[in-house]
């Protein structure tokens, strides 16, 4: 491979520079490595893992597995639900931060493995083949200029902040801010009824706090299947969260009440909801800032996430971009495998991916997992189907943990019986759900799950009593064309 004109003359070179060591960029620079290329990476924070290991994905759903052992223990114990009057955080958020440290440690041994070079710095792109890397901690030192022949923007998200918002990390909180809460608060308002919004709604409300839940949508997660999300809301209303949808909040105020500091919103209606904590999560924005895109002909939108082609191309073609940056879906399962294609599609790899088999984990309580597509979708597109349900309380192993409100959902074509959809809430979704993706990764059909036998008591024998109820829907339908 020859070397661009500004490549400079110390060795400082790299096939592929990756910015951003999170899911995408780590996956990204492993994947350059195994193809034998020299890879370099930049991170600024200190810390490896970007926002999934060190303020998202991994400590959120930590805190919520905390949360969950002790609302079960609290519910087991003389059916008390829990108070947040009694629930300190750092208890909690002990176990947040040993799984942190430890993912990590994991994530530094794998790059060090693979040969991948870190650089703790701040990088920008000074001409299409530079990075300029401003070191940060721990290393201190003046700035430097390497050259790549390939770089991977894999620089994640931030919370996104409105202006008119008086954010203060203590009272008015982003999700980035969840995990420094000194104390669980009594009462609490969530404005946006987003993934994370919903998330931390439902946590909280687990947890023993009063939440409000505001958001402009009629509806919660409107991707989401229909009778998922009725069953969602249901739970969240079992826990005595209100909810404020088709409301817009236009005004936010931390004020004195009692002695005591409370947070005020006014919402566009008249109404007003008065909280002791509010969390707003309004969407995030890609980490794009600083680095110097514009001037390389590279655009970021107005929420500073980036366009890329099938390949991860950016307009750039020898710059790519994976993970939160580029938007949608930002799942770390997703932003994994996006950072392997890019690296994969840069330097010859093999590149296979199911695009339209992408499964969705959203960790609400209860929680919620799906692949494929909806009911919504399917009759927009004009396809015939069916619907087979299984409910955790007609299932053994509902009974035994006690999740009586679980479902599972089978969407199968009408015709050829291939499942076109799988939808799940309830204990153990986000495992559930990939028995169904590798069914419909090989195009199965619906009978495979009534002819196979599943162990017993599980939640895997949802899948056949779904099946079973799908097929006697579809023997219905048959009997009455003959």
């Amino acid at each position: 491979m020859t070397s661009a004109p500004d490549a400079p003359s110390d060795g400082r070179r790299y096939d592929l520079f990756v910015i951003g060591s999170g899911p995408a960029g780590q996956r990204g620079a492993i994947q350059a490595a195994k193809l034998g290329r020299r890879v370099g990476l930049a991170e600024m924070q200190g810390t490896l893992g970007g926002v999934c290991i060190n303020t998202g994905t991994i400590p959120s759903k930590t805190f919520r597995q905390a949360v969950m052992e002790l609302y079960s223990a609290r519910e087991r114990e003389e059916g008390h639900a829990l108070s947040a009057r009694t629930v300190e955080m750092q208890g909690l958020l002990s176990r947040v931060n040993h799984v942190m440290e430890n993912e990590q440690e994991v994530a530094k041994r794998q790059l060090e493995r693979n040969g991948v070079d870190v650089h703790w710095a701040r990088a920008s792109l000074v001409a299409p083949h530079r990075v300029r890397l401003e070191p940060q901690h721990p290393q201190g030192g003046p700035p430097v200029e390497v050259h790549a022949d390939h770089i991977l923007i894999a620089t994640g998200s931030t919370a996104t902040r409105s202006p008119e918002i008086p954010f203060d990390g203590d009272y008015v909180l982003t999700s980035d801010d969840v995990m420094e809460l000194e104390r669980a608060p009594r009462s609490l308002a969530v404005v946006g009824a987003g993934v994370i919004g919903t998330e931390y709604a439902s946590i909280f409300a687990a947890l023993g706090v009063r939440v409000v839940l505001v958001d402009k949508a009629s509806a919660l997660l409107p991707f989401v299947d229909d009778e998922i999300v009725a069953t969602l809301t249901y739970q969240l209303r079992r826990h005595r969260v209100t909810m404020r949808l088709n409301e817009e909040v236009s005004r936010v105020e931390v004020v004195e009440r009692d002695g005591e500091r409370r947070v005020r919103l006014g919402l566009a209606s008249g109404k007003q909801i008065i909280t002791e904590r509010a969390l707003y999560s309004i969407g995030r924005s890609g980490a794009t800032a600083g680095l110097g895109l514009e001037a390389l002909g590279i655009e970021p939108d107005d929420r500073g996430r980036l366009a890329v082609d099938e390949y991860h191309r950016t307009a750039v073609p020898h710059i790519y971009a994976a993970g939160d940056v580029i938007g949608f879906p930002a799942l770390a399962a997703t932003s994994m495998e996006q950072g392997r294609l890019a690296a994969a599609h840069a330097f010859g790899g093999p590149i296979h991916m199911q695009p339209d088999l992408l499964p969705y984990g959203i960790y609400t309580v209860p929680e919620i997992s799906m692949v494929g597509r909806t009911e919504a979708e399917l009759t927009e597109a004009g396809v015939p189907y069916e619907v087979g349900l299984a409910r955790y309380g007609e299932i053994a192993r509902g009974q035994i943990v006690g999740d009586l409100s679980g479902l599972l959902k089978l969407l199968v074509h009408l015709e050829t019986h291939e499942v076109l959809g799988v939808h799940i809430i309830g204990e153990g979704a986000s495992e559930l759900v990939h028995i169904g993706q590798m069914v419909m990764g090989l195009r199965g059909v619906v009978d495979y799950f009534s002819e196979t036998v599943f162990n017993y008591p599980t939640f895997a024998e949802c899948y056949k009593t779904a099946a079973l109820d799908a097929l006697n829907r579809l023997a219905v339908v048959d009997s009455l064309e003959l």
